[in-house]
Formats: C-alpha cells, sequence, structure tokens
C-alpha cells in the first residue's frame, strides 16, 4: 500500500477518490511530534483514513500507538475542537469508552501549525472492523445493530449531565434547529443566512420551494412531536465505523465526535438508523433499500437501556425522512466554501438532502415507513 501519492478516499458514491486533504506524510508526523513531548518518537506511520473530510493516521511511536488527525483550520481550530475534546472528557468519566485526547506541550488538546489543526488520540482498544466500509453501509449483522443501539443509550446516559451550549456555527455539525422550529423554513431562511458561502451557491436555486415542499409532504407535526424532547448533547454520525468492537461483537469504544454538538436523544437514534438501515448508495439503481429489521435492531438495543414511550416512537419514525436535511446543508457549505467544489455541493444537495427525503415519498419508502412505525408503535 503506497502510503502517500496512491492515498485514496470514499466520496459521495461507491468509488474511491483522489483526497481533498493530502495525506500526513512521515516528516509531518516527526514534527508535529515535537509538540508532543509525552508521545515520543516516530517508529513508523501505519495506515491513512480513507475518511474524505480530514487527514489521519494510525502511527507508532516508542511510547506506543497513536491517532493523529489533520483539520484545514478553516474547518477545525484548536478552539473548536476543545468543544468536542469537553464532551469526550465528559463520557469518558461516567464510564464510557471514547478516544483519550493527547495534551500538546503548552497544554491543548490540539494545536495549530499553519493552515493545519492537529489532535492526538491515543490508540483506543477496541477492533476495527468498519473502518474500510463506506458511510451508509450497513451493520455486518443484526446483532451489532443491536449493540450499537445499546451502546448509544449509553452514551445518551453518560451526556445527561454534561452542561455545555451547542457548539458554534462550525462546518459539518450535525446541529437540530430547523426540523424543531415551530416554521422550518424560517429556520432554515436563519441557518443559510448564517452560512455566506451556502447562500451564494443556494441563490439561484429554488431551494425554498423544495424546502417547503418536502416539509409538508413529510414533517407535518414534527414541531408539537419534538417540543418535550430534552436538549442533549449527541453524537451526530453514529455508524458502523465510528465504532470499536469486542471480538464478541459488542461495541467496545466510541470515536470520531467531530460532528458532535447538543440536540437531542431522537435525532441521534434518528440519524443512527438513517445511516445504517438504508442502502443508499444503491439508491436508483434498487428502491428497496430500506431494512425495517435492521432500524428495529437499533431501536431494541437502546430500549434495553433507555427505554422509549409511545410518544417518542411516534416522533422517530416522523422524524427519520428529513432527519438528514441539516447535515446536507452542512455538507453544502463545506463543498462550495471550504473546498470550493460546486459539483460535490450539487451532488450534496440533488442526491442527499432531495434524493434521500424524496425516498421516502416513493412506493418503496412509503411501505419502509409503514412497517416501521407499525413494529415501533406496537
Amino acid at each position: 500500500m503506497n502510503l502517500s501519492g496512491g492515498h485514496l478516499v470514499h466520496g459521495m458514491g461507491m468509488a474511491l477518490e483522489a483526497p481533498t486533504w493530502p495525506a500526513i506524510t512521515h516528516a509531518e508526523v516527526e514534527h508535529v511530534l515535537t509538540r508532543f513531548p509525552g508521545a515520543g518518537r516516530l517508529i513508523r506511520l501505519n495506515w491513512h483514513s480513507p475518511r474524505p473530510f480530514s487527514a489521519a493516521a494510525l502511527i507508532d511511536t516508542d511510547q506506543g500507538a497513536y491517532f493523529l488527525k489533520r483539520h484545514h483550520d478553516r474547518l477545525r481550530t484548536p478552539a473548536a475542537l476543545a468543544e468536542e475534546h469537553g464532551y469526550m472528557a465528559h463520557v469518558r468519566a461516567a464510564g464510557l469508552s471514547v478516544p483519550d485526547i493527547v495534551k500538546a506541550a503548552n497544554g491543548s488538546g490540539a494545536i495549530a501549525l499553519g493552515e493545519w489543526t492537529y489532535e492526538l488520540h491515543r490508540d483506543a482498544p477496541g477492533i476495527d472492523l468498519y473502518r474500510d466500509r463506506q458511510s451508509w453501509t450497513p451493520f455486518l449483522t443484526a446483532g451489532h445493530a443491536r449493540e450499537a443501539g445499546v451502546a448509544l443509550a449509553r452514551l445518551h446516559r453518560a451526556a445527561q449531565d454534561f452542561p455545555a451550549p451547542a457548539r458554534a456555527d462550525h462546518p459539518l455539525i450535525a446541529s437540530f434547529t430547523i426540523l424543531p422550529a415551530a416554521d422550518p423554513l424560517i429556520a432554515a431562511d436563519a441557518y443559510v443566512a448564517a452560512r455566506p458561502a451556502l447562500g451564494r451557491w443556494l441563490e439561484d436555486k429554488p431551494w425554498r420551494q423544495e424546502l417547503a415542499r418536502l416539509f409538508a409532504a413529510l414533517g407535518a407535526g414534527l414541531y408539537d412531536r419534538l417540543a418535550g424532547q430534552a436538549s442533549l448533547w449527541t453524537h451526530g454520525d453514529w455508524h458502523p465505523s465510528n465504532l470499536l468492537w469486542t471480538e464478541d461483537g459488542r461495541v467496545s469504544t466510541v470515536i470520531d465526535f467531530g460532528l458532535a454538538t447538543r440536540t437531542c436523544a431522537l435525532h441521534d437514534l434518528a440519524i443512527a438508523i438513517e445511516r445504517t438501515a438504508f442502502r443508499w448508495l444503491d439508491l436508483g439503481q434498487d428502491e428497496a433499500i430500506g431494512d425495517v429489521d435492521a432500524a428495529m435492531a437499533i431501536v431494541a438495543g437502546y430500549c434495553d437501556i433507555l427505554p422509549l414511550d409511545h410518544a417518542d416512537m411516534d416522533a422517530l419514525w416522523r422524524l427519520l425522512p428529513l432527519v438528514h436535511v441539516e447535515f446536507a446543508l452542512s455538507e453544502i457549505d463545506y463543498f462550495a466554501g471550504i473546498v470550493g467544489d460546486p459539483d460535490q455541493a450539487r451532488i450534496a444537495w440533488q442526491d442527499y438532502l432531495i434524493g434521500h427525503a424524496q425516498w421516502f415519498l416513493s412506493r418503496a419508502g412509503q411501505d419502509f415507513l409503514r412497517r416501521f412505525a407499525d413494529k415501533a408503535m406496537a
């Protein structure tokens, strides 16, 4: 495996693509480690992550194994990373296994070097079964889906007394401000207005009309159903490759809190289902992409730890078709603004935001929602 020039990452479809962000180099790691004196001297660089929004690598030093992650400073600064690191420290203190952040010489959990921001994690316990699999691909077994639901509930239980406010308007955050609003179109206007690159990209498109159509078709009654949900810091990106596993198929460690912020438990649970119970990468080739049993396995595992009542279940299945909308807008903002890639922004708008929601209006999508609701409400 070529660890530099031949490195490829996941794209918006099935194919691997050239990375937006260059792979981390051996010399770069050596330089960064001088800012983390307790991490030791680099021995080898083992693996480059195929995840597309940052660069990351597993490394060995004479002090052990580490995970080094590099962000462009327009995406994450040390201050922005401190928000998620504080959340991770809180749930770790509550007994959850999450990566241990290494402190730099200046006492910070992240450093800035030129246009880059770096964070260093100690190697986390568990088997990385899904590390090369795309997002939006299912769990390998129903047992994994159920154990993922168990682990998500444990995370939510650990987070219940974390007092930090929601994160600032960083790119690529799984925020939740539009769907819970009394008027989601007004909330969407505010979301877009706060992100000039997103606004410029959308200005020649009928985006308000498209969102109004989707909200009317799929979002009726959401405001009333979500009004009583407790505010909670959540993960925001609960899919198989963000979980490490034990030999007997349980979740060992939860990783990658990059999208985390304050939302609510049902938002996070709906995202977990949306990420894993549908073969979205087959959309357009096969309409029957939803797996109700996989969705219910996640819910069943969750309810083993934190039971949901009838009203919660009703809100959950109604939230599911639109839960991706706000992060899809964040992806468009990232592609249009930070990356400057209008083609990828178009895919995020047409195929992701509209396409995923539109599927739920298809015969297959309506059938999925009916069967999921019947099982969830039974």
